[in-house]
C-alpha cells in the first residue's frame, strides 16, 4: 500500500459526485445551448458542445483530482481496481463500487441540472444511438481514454492529465462515429434529458457494454507498452495521495 495517508472515503466520494455532475452539466447545457444558438445547423453544434467539455473536462480533473484523482468514470475506477488488485494498489473493490456509484447518482442530478437552468421539461431522451458502428467508436473512444490515463500515470506525467485527458475527449467527440461518451454514468446520466447531448435508454445497454470492452481492451494495450504499469494505480487519474 501507499506510504501516503488516504483522503477518506467520504471526501472522494464527494469530488466523484460533484465532480461527475458538473462534467455532465457541462456537456448537456453546452448541447442545449448550440442547439438554440444554432437550430439548423448539427455541425456548429457539435463544436460548442466539444469546446465546452474540452475545458470543463480540464478544470474538473484540476479542481477534484487533488481529492479523488478525478476519475468521473467508473471505466477508469474499475480499471484502476483490475489493474491494482495484485499488487495492493489502487482502489479496493469496495471503494471502485462505492465511486461508480457517486459517479452514476452524479452525473443523473447533472443532467437534471441542466435541464432546469434551461427551463427543458424533464423527460428521457428520444435520440437513438444503436448500430454496430456507434457501438465500435465507443470502444475506440474508451480505449484510448484508458489507455492514455494510465499511460501518464506510469511515467510519471499525472500533471498533464487534465490538458491530456480533455484534449482527448475533445478530439474524440470529431474522429469517433458516437461522439466519444466513453463513460457509462455519463450515459446514463444524458438519458435523463431529450435535447442534443441525449441518448434514448434503449441505446444505453449498446453503449455501456462497448465502454467496457474498450476499458478492457485499453489495459491490455497499456500492459503490453508499460508491464510494470500496475504499481502506479495509485496515481489514475491525478496523484491524489
Amino acid at each position: 500500500m501507499s506510504a501516503h495517508p488516504v483522503v477518506p472515503l467520504g471526501r472522494r466520494l464527494l469530488a466523484e459526485l460533484v465532480g461527475t455532475g458538473l462534467l455532465v452539466t457541462v456537456v448537456v447545457g453546452s448541447g442545449i445551448a448550440g442547439q438554440r444558438l444554432s437550430p439548423d445547423d448539427v455541425g456548429l453544434q457539435l463544436l460548442y458542445n466539444s469546446t465546452a467539455t474540452v475545458f470543463g473536462l480540464g478544470v474538473l480533473i484540476l479542481l477534484f483530482g487533488p481529492v479523488s484523482g478525478a476519475h468521473l468514470n467508473p471505466v477508469v475506477s474499475g480499471a484502476d481496481w483490475l489493474l491494482g488488485r495484485r499488487t495492493a494498489g489502487g482502489l479496493s473493490g469496495h471503494d471502485a463500487t462505492a465511486y461508480a456509484g457517486a459517479q452514476t447518482v452524479g452525473a443523473v442530478a447533472g443532467a437534471v441540472l441542466a435541464n432546469v437552468m434551461f427551463d427543458v421539461p424533464a423527460a428521457f431522451s428520444t435520440t437513438d444511438r444503436t448500430g454496430w458502428h456507434l457501438w465500435l467508436g465507443e470502444v475506440v473512444a474508451t480505449a484510448g481514454l484508458v489507455a492514455l490515463v494510465f499511460a501518464l500515470a506510469r511515467t510519471r506525467r499525472g500533471a498533464l492529465a487534465a490538458p491530456a485527458v480533455a484534449a482527448y475527449i475533445g478530439a474524440a467527440y470529431w474522429f469517433t462515429s458516437s461522439t466519444s461518451f466513453a463513460n457509462p454514468a455519463v450515459t446514463v446520466g444524458r438519458m435523463f434529458s431529450d435535447t442534443f447531448a441525449g441518448i434514448d435508454p434503449a441505446s444505453v445497454p449498446g453503449f455501456v457494454g462497448a465502454q467496457l470492452v474498450g476499458g478492457l481492451l485499453g489495459l491490455l494495450l497499456v500492459r503490453a507498452l508499460y508491464p510494470d504499469v500496475a504499481a502506479t494505480a495509485d496515481d489514475v487519474v491525478v496523484p491524489h495521495r
